[in-house]
Order: structure tokens, then sequence, then C-alpha cells
């Protein structure tokens, strides 16, 4: 296979031919790595085997989080706002444009690259982790699949290098009923363009976006089948109206967008008309994985800094994590991050390789919800009156936890979505 030079300054090293082979992940939890000592047969192999690629990019993200995002995720969450030099950092990095191939300015890397990247960025800060996640999975996927030539060479190249992208479907009346979406796209006498009208509300990185996906319907007459994908940007006259305050993920803004006879071009359409209900069912497939991502990462991040206490923290005259209740505790909710890990790891491979993916990616997003609740709220009480102040951050992982259980489908969407693949299994 070809190598490639990555956009990343920790990542221009030319990879060797062999690249394209997984390797045993020397990344967390860190593996003691054994002689292989499995029959020389061509058998699958455990899901804990990456690309040198997916590897460093793993620690190229993981550096980056600690050293440029980790002092600044207390203020960004107080003041609600993300940091520009850390937007500015995910760029130079190579990190907004993970699956965007060399020639658009991407870093052209595997899917599951894009799902560590969201991994490793929300053990710090979930916030600054959705963002990534957004503006990869949903936005430019979109762009990557279903855009013209024309409008991946006008969009693609920015989106990879200077401007954060925005995915607009939720609605103050269509949450979980995403096509019961009011917002219009009515088509002008001349031909030439459509004219938008109409609101979204809950539109991740919509305050520090350039670049905006708007759904909306040409013809209401035909319900969902009127919906279509359309591409512009802020100063074409998207509005941005108000910017929500939320319990957690604060420094990742949502805002209320409006628009007000916005003229967009027919050249702006992604996709074909009145497809954009397929658009975006099959791309909230793929994003449900990113959300598991962060959900897992997050988990991660707390369990990592209320471990590090708790075998520091001295009472009784020994570390407070060495007391068998204590470390049940700590096996039993490891246990489950790294189920929650494996569930996501196996639906971003599924994906990757083509195979049906969506009762997978379901599963993921679910269990991963759940575990990072669980996992943060007990990160709090393992650490005491300490874990319950905000300085140690521990009680922004639990309140950033909450999200992972309502955004791209809420825990409820998923139950019903794995129960349906289950009733088509087993109903005679």
């Amino acid at each position: 296979m070809l190598t490639r030079t990555l956009r990343s300054p920790l990542l221009r090293a030319r990879l060797p031919p062999s690249h394209a082979v997984r390797a045993i992940s020397t990344t967390p939890p860190r593996l003691q790595v054994q002689e292989i000592t499995r029959p020389a047969i061509d058998t699958p192999l455990s899901l804990w085997n990456f690309t040198e690629e997916e590897n460093m990019l793993r620690e190229t993200v993981r550096r980056f989080a600690e050293d440029v995002i980790g002092p600044k995720v207390l203020k960004m969450d107080e003041e609600e706002k993300m940091d520009p030099e850390v937007i500015q950092g995910l760029f130079d990095n190579g990190l907004m444009g993970i699956e965007t191939s060399a020639d658009m300015g991407g870093s052209e890397c595997s899917f599951t690259s894009a799902i560590i990247a969201v991994e490793e960025l929300a053990r710090v800060d979930p916030s600054v982790a959705v963002l990534c996640d957004v503006h990869n999975t949903l936005v430019n996927t979109v762009l990557r699949l279903y855009g013209s030539k024309e409008i991946q060479e006008k969009w693609l190249p920015d989106l990879a290098t200077k401007k954060v992208g925005s995915f607009c479907l939720s609605e103050p009346a269509s949450g979980s009923d995403a096509f019961a979406l009011q917002t219009t796209a009515k088509l002008d006498k001349s031909g030439d363009f459509y004219t938008l009208n109409g609101s979204k509300m809950w539109i991740s990185n919509s305050a520090e976006a350039d670049t905006f996906l708007v759904f909306a319907n040409v013809d209401p007459s035909k319900g969902y089948k009127g919906i279509t994908c359309f591409v512009m940007s802020k100063d074409m006259g998207v509005e941005i109206a108000k910017k929500e305050k939320k319990l957690g993920i604060k420094a990742s803004s949502t805002c209320l967008l409006n628009f007000d006879d916005v003229k967009i071009p027919k050249e702006n359409i992604v996709g074909e008309i009145g497809k954009g209900y397929k658009i975006a069912i099959e791309i909230l497939n793929e994003g449900r994985i990113g959300i598991a991502a962060q959900m897992i990462g997050l988990a991660q991040g707390a369990f990592d800094k209320s471990l590090t206490y708790a075998y520091q923290r001295k009472q009784f005259g020994k570390p407070v994590g060495e007391f068998q209740g204590m470390g049940f505790q700590f096996a039993d909710v490891a246990t489950e991050i790294e189920a929650a890990r494996l569930l996501t790891y196996n639906a971003a491979r599924l994906k990757e390789e083509g195979r049906p993916f969506t009762k997978e990616a379901a599963m993921a997003k679910y269990f991963a919800s759940v575990i990072a609740q669980k996992a943060a709220g007990n990160a709090i009480e393992w650490t005491g009156g300490q874990g319950f102040t905000r300085e140690v951050g521990l009680e922004k992982y639990w309140r950033d936890s909450k999200i992972g259980a309502i955004y791209e489908g809420t825990s409820n969407i998923q139950l019903e979505t794995i129960a349906k693949f289950l009733r088509k299994q087993y109903q005679t």
C-alpha cells in the first residue's frame, strides 16, 4: 500500500509499507506486549490491534490534549467558550480533516483514527472532543460521501485547515423525530436559487463555525421525502440568535439559529433533492460511534484521575484505594469501560469494512453513555470531598456525561433501534 505524509507535525514521518498491518497497541491501557504464540494461520486479530498510523495519531492527540487543552479546561468551562488556540491546535495537528484526502488538505486516515482522536480528546475535555467529532464524522463525512466534485473541492480544503463546520438538523419542534423539521427551502422562479426560512436548535459548533450543513424541506407536501441538505457559509445569512446555557460540555457551543429569506444557490445542494433524510439517517448512525468514543474517553479520564488520587490519599494508615471495598468498585468500572470501548472499536471496524453496523453503533453509544455516567459519578465518590470541588475537575466529567444519553439519538432511541433488529432476527 502506498505510504503518505500526514499533515500533523508529529505525524509527518513517512510510514513503511507495513503500516497497513495492524500492530499491537502500546497505548491505554498500557499493555505488556508478549511474544505472539498463536499459530501462523489466517485468524482474525483482536480489537486491540491498530495500524502504526493509528497508534501514532493516538500518541499525538494525547500529548496535545494533555499539554495544550488540559491547562485551559477549567477556564473554558467557566467562561463557556472554546479557546481559539485550542481550535487552531486541532487544525495544526491535522485533526479537523482526519479522513479527508491529502489532496484536499486532510490527513487521509481511517475512520477508526477519527474515533481514537475523539476518545483521547475526551479524556481531557469532552467539549473539545465533540467539536472535533461533529466536524469530522458529520460535516466532513457528508461532504465526502454525498457532495459533488465541485462541492468537495470548494468546501473540504478549508474545513481541513481553517474553518469549523456545523451540522444543522434539529429544530425546536423536532428532536428525536428529526424528520418533523419545519425549515423550508423554496425554489425561486428563476430556478437559480432556493430561499431558506426557519430555525434550528441545539446546533453544535454553531458559535465557532463558518460552514453549515442545513437540512430543509423543499416540498413539505412530500413529508420527509422533501428534506434536502444544503451547504452554506455563515456570511450567506446564518443568524446566531442565542447561545444555549447547558449543564455540561459548556465550552462546546450549541446555539439557536435563524434563517430569514436566506438565498442559497442550487449548486449548494449536497446529494440529491429530497434525499436529505437518507443522508441524515446514514450519517447519524456513523456519528453515534463518535459519541460512544467521547463517552469512553470521558469515563477513562474520570477513572484515571480518581484512581491516581485514591492510591495517594491515605486513611487508617494506608492508601484509600487499597481497601477491598474500593478495589472491587474499581475493577467493576474498569471492566465496563473496557466493554464499552470494545463495542465502540468493533462498530468502527465494521463501518470501515463496509459491513452493517447500525445495531452495533446503537449498542456502543447506549452502553458507553451509561458507563460514562457511572464512572464519572463513582469517581466523585472515590475522591470524597476533593471530588466534589470544581478545581479537581471530576464534577465536570459527571456534568459532561449526561449529554451522552441525549444527543445524536437518546438512549431510548438506541434501545428501540437494538430492539428492532432483535425483532427482525427472532420473529417468525
